[in-house]
């Protein structure tokens, strides 16, 4: 089985870029874990609520709970390929680096990309206004985001098109998945 992670600050693309390799695998999206939670709690779905459960969530289980739900997650899964999306910390990365090679990709992208981004996709669960983002950005850049950014294998541009973003992307997947370094069990 070959686990890849995908990091990145809020809109720098994490989610267009796996839009160009969900043919070639299943993706697992971390914030779903904590989406489930707040609809199990009857919560409505915005970046207030959610901000909340992820603290709740980190706080009672530990920094890598999310991690370690995800890491359950993959291991019911029968798929010889899968993409996480949106690896928070250092904490989180050890988790699965137990358990995988678990290359990590980082998708980079300029502040003023970012916030446009965000802005234009007016997801129920995003921030909205520049001073909501920014709020946002600081939870998490406080998880440990901007480290683990640094830590992370490869690193992929995301200001120019997104075209550009889903070639690099998947040039790079397909790389990776024809590596067979990446391709066992720890």
């Amino acid at each position: 089985m070959i686990v890849i992670g995908f990091c990145g600050l809020p809109g720098s693309g994490k989610s267009t870029a796996l839009e160009a390799i969900s043919d070639l695998g299943v993706i697992i999206t971390m914030g779903d874990i904590i989406r489930n939670e707040a609809k199990n709690q009857n919560l409505t779905l915005n970046d207030k609520n959610l901000g909340r459960i992820a603290k709740e969530l980190r706080l009672l289980g530990g920094n890598e709970i999310i991690a370690e739900k995800t890491k359950d997650l993959i291991k019911t899964l029968n798929s010889e390929i899968i993409f996480v999306d949106g690896v928070r910390s250092l904490s989180e990365l050890v988790v699965f680096r137990k358990n995988w090679k678990f290359p990590l990709i980082a998708i980079k992208a300029k502040k003023k990309y970012r916030y446009k981004r965000i802005l234009d996709r007016a997801r129920s669960d995003d921030s909205n206004g520049e001073e909501f983002i920014r709020d946002r950005d600081i939870r998490e850049i406080n998880l440990g985001l901007i480290e683990l950014i640094k830590a992370a294998d490869y690193y992929i541009s995301n200001d120019t098109s997104i075209e550009d973003l889903k070639t690099k992307t998947r040039k790079l997947i397909l790389k990776l998945i024809g590596n067979k370094n990446y391709s066992n069990l720890k």
